[in-house]
């Protein structure tokens, strides 16, 4: 049950219209890592929890704050839109290369669509999608899929804090970048707890017995790469990280096969032996076809 009260989390005014960046706010509206995704995310892997605990409520209530952030970021580009002039600004063409790489062109839909309005869209225009989110019911895999959407959430509200210099518009992502902050140290929180109540843990899911899959190259770096620094890492040696093996690194694969048999219908015409020839002769016979038509 949901319900709506008609004030906002935190302050969403800005000192005075601009579409340009209205325009870009919208990536962390109705982008991939956008508000609306983390709200979804987080609510469908509630849905999805057939047993009542921390850790539901925990995704209910961080789903239903970034609903609040959808309204938060949907405010601040309406008015943005709102008395804004609809095409290119006097200031449009600014020394940010995003904008200048459009000639600071505006969202001519927030315009023709929305009424000055927000949109489910990211920043180019494309739709937000179902795709976008993560809802596997593996603890452990939802709260990592979450921590990174955070992680690139808040990267793309720092780049979009220092794209404009309007007070009111980074206050409130000011805002925002601090409850990114303590998202991601929830959800790692989360993540250290699931492992140390055994709850789940690497790797996932933790539960397919490791002694079906082929442990000889389980923790095997395998470099496919001219690149010799990889060696140097902590992937590379010493204990994993799931406590279960230690790492070696290798130059190349450790393991090869045979290419297999062949299938082609033109090996049982031609004779395997014969293969190497099969496109010749094929167009040798398109070319006696027409030359007889």
């Amino acid at each position: 049950m949901f319900f709506h009260r008609q004030e906002v989390q935190y302050k969403a005014t800005p000192d005075k219209p601009d579409a340009v960046y209205a325009r870009k706010l919208q990536e962390v509206l109705g982008g991939q890592y956008g508000e609306i995704t983390v709200a979804m995310q987080y609510m469908f892997q509630g849905w999805n929890m057939h047993i009542p605990g921390k850790y539901r409520d925990l995704v209910f209530g961080i789903g239903s704050e970034e609903f609040g952030h959808v309204e938060m970021l949907a405010t601040m580009i309406a008015q943005l839109v709102e008395k804004s002039p609809i095409g290119v600004t006097e200031d449009a063409v600014q020394s940010d290369p995003a904008v200048a790489a459009v000639i600071g062109g505006t969202d001519l839909q927030h315009a023709i669509v929305s009424g000055a309005g927000a949109r489910p869209v990211d920043s180019m225009g494309n739709p937000w999608q179902g795709s976008y989110v993560t809802a596997s019911g593996n603890l452990m895999a939802d709260f990592t899929s979450n921590a990174n959407a955070e992680m690139q959430g808040r990267l793309q509200v720092s780049r979009l804090y220092h794209m404009t210099d309007d007070h009111g518009v980074r206050d409130m992502l000011a805002f925002l970048l601090a409850r990114d902050t303590m998202h991601q140290n929830q959800w790692l929180a989360a993540i250290e707890e699931l492992r140390e109540e055994g709850t789940e843990k690497l790797p996932v899911p933790s539960n397919f017995p490791q002694s079906q899959e082929h442990t000889e190259v389980s923790y095997q770096y395998l470099n496919f790469s001219d690149g010799q620094r990889a060696a140097e890492g902590r992937w590379a040696s010493g204990p994993t990280p799931d406590g279960n093996g230690e790492f070696t690194y290798h130059d190349g694969p450790t393991t090869s096969a045979p290419y297999p048999s062949i299938t082609h219908p033109d090996s049982r015409i031609y004779g395997t032996t014969e293969l190497p020839n099969t496109m010749e002769k094929m167009a040798g016979a398109t070319q006696d076809k027409l030359n007889k038509g």
